[in-house]
């Protein structure tokens, strides 16, 4: 390495670390370099989307090896990655040879550094805290090591389901597979009197995404318990379309009783006859469930910790609590795994019908979305009042509110809380008629999670009768908060302090209902001048 790219590559650091506009003129006169050098733990990326994350760039490395650095210029569209062992950036480059990564639906490409080591000063925050949050994150998921128990990383998953109380089907899995990426073949049998998939992506990146967001979740709750690790398989033979075996690029299969050819791959599978799995015809119809229509909006467990489900069901993916706290760390810096911002309704806003239009107001939205994310703008349709749209700040938030909240009572109705068509909620313009319909709370002091590794994050719970109360004014007194909940009319049930810490209690109410009113009427209470109630749903109850 020559003494000239040692320097290159320091002032870049330095531009980037110190917070310096890359397109300004000192910036411009940095060369970076674009030739292809030899194998190096240091991999260039160019032609990056300008608003990509460190978490994007980081999460293009993990499948092959643990990522030891990151370091992003964003106004020259280029990042380096260091990978901590050279053999792990030797089969990344090898891959993207052949197959062209893609961040932000844009094509980037992947080469050797010259550089055989990123020196970041570390002074620098590494040199920013999002590269920090995103490269503990991404670490603490792929496992303390950075390597994979079950063999190299692959495209094809094997997927086994646990405890199956209720059934599934291949429509469920192709359903929860998909939200994180687009699913190429899927073959389902029974092995040991367990149901199984095996599952292909169109490449490595999105299988480890599904692997590290999926594995441990549960599809219904406290059941169906998803167990995934890399299959032998390098590719699924699919030779018939039906409900146990799909090709999704091939449509034209023929229906005929499904088999995998896997003599080529000496590897020989148990399909389960039409008999066994004859009971996953209808999955939901023993349930009442037959109409479920949910499936199309499940959300892939990977953003943010806390509950989702499917929509009429009891919550289901619970996260486990080394992934919520390595997401909590690294959430608010951008932290995604690769396909969740992109596939068909993984977007901002949602649309929320069936609202009780006689009392509904923006305030009321944004205070009980707000439990699931930032929300950004509220808009009541000025014409059909019963229907609003709301633009949370990223889809993951999105995907937390429609899991936690379609179908909950606001104000008596059942609301209706699905992915929107928009892509934002547009401010009226001057002279329109709004009727203070439309409101943009990207100020609000009252954002929960705009504060790097929130522990709000920890905290999210699905709505339910009890609420924690935060924030009491001291000296503590149970009469404050029992006034509060009373100038609004909604009866205190049971409450109880905490042990250590009188700032909070336990309150629980005579119902779900009467818990979102209170929460969205309390939150933000002033119980003195200087004190105001912070309310949120919680995970425990107290008898009444």
């Amino acid at each position: 390495m020559t003494k000239r790219s040692m320097e290159t590559l320091d002032m870049e650091q330095y531009l980037t670390t110190n917070g310096h506009d890359n397109n300004n003129q000192d910036a411009k006169r940095i060369k970076v370099e674009t030739k292809v050098g030899a194998p190096s733990k240091v991999i260039h990326i160019r032609n990056i989307p300008n608003d990509v994350t460190e978490a994007e760039i980081i999460h293009l490395g993990i499948p092959f090896g643990r990522v030891s650095n990151v370091l992003v210029l964003k106004g020259k569209n280029q990042a380096f990655l260091e990978m901590e062992d050279e053999s792990a950036a030797v089969a990344m480059v090898n891959y993207f040879t052949n197959c062209v990564a893609q961040l932000r639906d844009r094509s980037v490409y992947v080469q050797f550094s010259t550089h055989t080591k990123l020196k970041t000063d570390q002074t620098h925050s590494n040199s920013s805290a999002s590269a920090q949050a995103a490269l503990q994150a991404a670490q603490a998921l792929a496992g303390s090591d950075g390597k994979e128990t079950t063999g190299g990383v692959n495209t094809v998953l094997r997927v086994i389901v646990e405890h199956m109380v209720y059934p599934v089907t291949l429509d469920v899995i192709h359903q929860i597979f998909s939200r994180v990426g687009k699913v190429m073949k899927i073959v389902t049998f029974t092995k040991n009197n367990n149901f199984q998939a095996l599952i292909q992506y169109p490449d490595v990146i999105t299988a480890q995404a599904a692997k590290l967001s999926l594995d441990g979740q549960n599809i219904y709750n406290a059941c169906c318990t998803l167990r995934i690790e890399y299959s032998k398989l390098s590719n699924l033979n699919v030779k018939y379309n039906n409900d146990k075996s799909r090709d999704y690029n091939n449509p034209n299969l023929p229906s005929g009783d499904p088999t995998m050819d896997m003599s080529s791959l000496h590897q020989t599978t148990a399909l389960a006859t039409q008999q066994q799995l004859g009971m996953l015809g209808s999955p939901f119809a023993a349930m009442g469930l037959a109409g479920l229509t949910g499936l199309n909006q499940f959300a892939a467990a990977t953003a943010i910790p806390g509950t989702l489900a499917l929509p009429g069901m009891a919550a289901g993916f619970p996260y486990q609590a080394a992934a919520a706290a390595a997401l909590a760390a690294g959430a608010q810096q951008g932290v995604r795994l690769p396909g969740l911002t992109g596939p068909p309704g993984a977007n901002t806003v949602l649309l929320v019908s069936n609202l009780n239009e006689t009392v509904i107001e923006p305030d009321h939205l944004f205070m009980l979305f707000g439990v699931y994310g930032d929300v950004q703008r509220v808009k009541i349709l000025f014409n059909k009042k019963d229907t609003a749209l709301i633009q949370m700040s990223e889809p993951q938030q999105a995907l937390q509110a429609i899991a936690n909240l379609d179908k909950v009572k606001l104000f008596g109705k059942e609301l209706r809380v699905m992915n929107s068509i928009h892509n934002a909620v547009q401010m009226p313009k001057e002279g329109q008629p709004d009727a203070g319909l439309t409101k943009d709370y990207t100020n609000s002091s009252l954002h929960r999670f705009k504060k790097p590794g929130s522990k709000n994050y920890l905290n999210i719970y699905p709505p339910s009768s009890t609420l924690h109360i935060s924030n009491i004014a001291p000296p503590g007194e149970e009469a404050d908060v029992r006034a509060a909940f009373k100038s609004i009319d909604i009866e205190v049930q049971a409450f109880r302090f905490f042990q250590k810490d009188r700032k909070m209690a336990l309150v629980k109410v005579n119902s779900i209902g009467d818990a979102i009113t209170a929460l969205i009427k309390l939150h933000n209470y002033p119980l003195s001048e200087n004190w105001h109630l912070r309310v949120s749903f919680s995970k425990s109850t107290i008898q009444t």
